[in-house]
Parts: C-alpha cells; structure tokens; sequence
C-alpha cells in the first residue's frame, strides 16, 4: 500500500513540476520578473509543491 502511495505522489509531484516549469517560462511570469525581479506566485508554488511531493515520493518508495 506504501509503494502505490509513494509512485503517486512521485507522479503528482513531477505533473506539478512540469506546470510549473510552464508557468514559469510563460509570458505572464516573464512579464512579472523584468518588473518585480520574481516569477509569478502561481510558478513558484507549482516549483515547490511538485519538488515537495516528488521529494515525499521517493522517500516512500526507498523506505523498507
């Protein structure tokens, strides 16, 4: 039960990570960055959720 819970949350966090790697490259973020120095919230909260979540994952994964 552990294992299909780990590959889950190592799926969700890398679907998060790929969001946000695309709201991170969109015009909306590039935009936000030239004026304020920082991507938009939507890409970093994306970034560290999937980050979090695949990190999590991994962990249930290699856990005996």
């Amino acid at each position: 039960m552990n294992k299909i819970i780990g590959l889950a949350l190592l799926i969700v966090g890398a679907v998060l990570l790929y969001f946000g790697y695309n709201a991170y490259n969109s015009a909306a973020s590039e935009v936000s960055e030239f004026v304020t120095g920082s991507p938009t919230d939507n890409a970093v909260w994306y970034l560290v959720a999937g980050g979090l979540a695949a990190v999590i994952g991994i962990g249930v994964l290699l856990k005996k």
